[in-house]
């Protein structure tokens, strides 16, 4: 059969029958053992061959090879620096022969995973050292380098292209197993397991450049079951986050290793065999959107032991009282015009990063320009107005600094939702955001909710948000105008509610928190109501915060009557 230059699992065969095998038979001669055999069994056919799968498998010496070359589809124009070739199958140093064999690994396994040692400059010490030496082999070709000196210091070859460690082991399967290291890789190989790679850099907690996987994708376009064993700290964790994230939850599947930091450890501790064994019995990423008691029972016990989780509160004695939230929700906020909607709200966020440091992003288009944005936060966290005379001073670099560290403000021409979440998706990796600001929901639109049905566009707006707030573990604050108002007999404006709003059945049922804040021009107070709280132990419907506002610093003060300074029943 000519497959010459034809695609096979996801592969363009460059070159077919690397061993010159009999094409098209079944079985044959194995190139890896059958030399070395006695005369009269040289010929004999030891071997399987699966032409499709590119996969041969020896009865004999119990080893698989592959059948064909490959070139990735879509190369890279990138050029690397590409080290030398070295002779691959040069033993191993005593010296380091005898040291793998304390980490549980053979002579064996060291030649069929390229392992080599000699002499390399390593950096840290700024001299030549002894190394053993990972040979990265991709096909035939010798791709990169990994030294490892006596003191566990590392490099990879400068320049060279990352690819991942034993490649080569993986094609023709339509399974394999991730490691983090060339020693957990050795690890598996010595229990038996062949399809296994590692990762050339290890783990870190910011696992979002996986160049090597970009370098490699094609080897797993074929892949029914990807096991990763990753070691179980923090980073490992991380790293397995994204390679599910990138490979999807439907092929990844997950090792326990009982206590034990990574492969090789476990090796060390419990053989071969078991090792096997914990790695083909690798379970299946959690399905997604889907829970049963057991992936809740944490949750549970710690509910039924401690009950409701406190909410967080922004630091005003009467309004604590009657309202709280946890992250990952959305809160409307409303109120006439004029009212005092977008200051409150800045107070709130000023009271999140007094009691817990949580940072804020604001998309305020109406809130402009952002330099007198800025002075707002700076004059509540200042707790004054400063003046000019206080430029340089050291608390107004003190305040000036904290601002800047902590607060964001989002420019756009023309504010869009989904551009919003996106610039605040980016803001919770790079800065670390607890809190997300629309202030107004009137002026930041979704170019992509086209539907001239007003309850469907505010639904699916709604749920954008509620998507990020969960995703991010966010708290989202929107400040929605109203669009109907009343005024009573008396020529006031009535107060609003969720209602008001355009599309206000739709607010009401999906917003986590409805709060209105209205002000008093003639008293000279500020009210902020709580018009909802879906969770009771969160705060309480219709109740009522009285404030007196503070022009000069913009503090609102709380004004306590002697109903609510006296204890509430849960609070004895």
């Amino acid at each position: 059969m000519n497959v010459e230059n034809t695609e096979i699992n996801g592969f363009m065969i460059d070159k077919f029958n690397q061993h010159g095998l009999e094409v098209g038979k079944t079985q044959g001669i194995c190139p890896l053992c059958s030399h070395t055999r006695q005369p009269k069994n040289r010929k004999a056919q030891c071997a399987s061959y699966d032409w499709e799968r590119g996969l041969g498998t020896c009865h004999n010496c119990d080893t698989s090879f592959q059948l064909h070359t490959y070139q990735r589809k879509g190369n890279a124009t990138k050029e690397y620096t590409k080290p030398e070739q070295v002779e691959i199958y040069e033993p191993v140093k005593d010296k380091a022969v005898e040291w793998f064999k304390t980490r549980g690994i053979s002579p064996a396994s060291l030649r069929d995973l390229n392992v080599t040692t000699g002499e390399e400059y390593m950096p840290q010490t700024g001299q030549k050292e002894n190394t053993i030496q990972f040979n990265y082999i991709m096909g035939e070709e010798l791709i990169n380098i990994k030294y490892r000196d006596g003191r566990k210091n590392f490099k990879l070859y400068k320049g060279a292209e990352k690819i991942f460690y034993n490649i080569n082991s993986i094609v023709g399967y339509d399974w394999c197993v991730i490691t983090e290291g060339e020693m957990d890789a050795l690890a598996l190989h010595e229990a038996g397991i062949k399809p296994v790679i590692s990762v050339p850099n290890g783990a870190t907690l910011n696992s979002n450049n996986l160049d090597y996987l970009d370098n490699c994708i094609d080897y797993f376009e074929d892949k029914e079951k990807i096991i990763l064993a990753v070691d179980a700290d923090e980073a490992g964790q991380a790293l397995r986050y994204e390679f599910i994230r990138r490979l999807g939850a439907e092929v990844c599947y997950l090792v326990d290793f009982n206590g034990n930091k990574d492969p090789n450890d476990f090796l060390i501790e419990h053989g071969a065999d078991k090792l096997k064994k914990v790695i083909m019995s690798a379970t299946q990423v959690p399905l997604e959107g889907v829970s049963t008691l057991r992936d809740l029972e944490a949750d549970l016990l710690d509910f039924v032991h401690n009950g409701f989780k406190p909410g967080y509160q922004v630091g005003l004695e009467n309004f604590d009282k009657i309202f709280s939230t946890y992250t990952s929700q959305f809160i409307t906020v409303t109120g006439i015009p004029s009212s005092g909607k977008s200051d409150f709200v800045d107070q709130m966020c000023i009271g999140y990063n007094k009691n817990y440091g949580w940072k804020t992003a604001y998309a305020s288009p109406e809130n402009k320009p952002n330099f007198l944005h800025a002075h707002k936060l700076i004059r509540k966290t200042w707790q004054g107005m400063p003046t000019k005379n206080d430029i340089g001073t050291a608390k107004w670099k003190e305040v000036t600094n904290h601002i800047n560290d902590n607060y964001f403000f989002i420019d756009m021409d023309r504010y869009t939702l989904d551009d919003v979440l996106s610039k605040g998706a980016e803001l919770v990796k790079r800065k670390g955001i607890k809190c997300l600001v629309i202030d107004p929901f009137n002026k930041i639109r979704d170019v992509n909710c086209k539907s001239e049905d007003v309850n469907r566009y505010t639904m699916e707006y709604l749920t954008k948000i509620e998507t990020f707030a969960k995703k991010y573990d966010v708290l989202v604050i929107v400040v929605a105008h109203p669009t109907k108002m009343y005024r009573n007999q008396d020529g006031k404006i009535e107060e609003p509610t969720m209602y008001s709003i355009k599309g206000g059945g739709e607010w009401y049922d999906a917003s986590y928190h409805g709060l209105l804040v209205h002000r008093d021009y003639e008293a000279q107070t500020v009210k902020a109501k709580v018009l909802k709280v879906k969770f009771q132990n969160l705060g309480e419907n219709q109740a009522e915060a009285h404030f007196n506002w503070e022009p000069k610093s913009g503090s609102y003060i709380p004004i306590i009557s002697e109903t609510e300074s006296e204890p509430l029943p849960w609070e004895n």
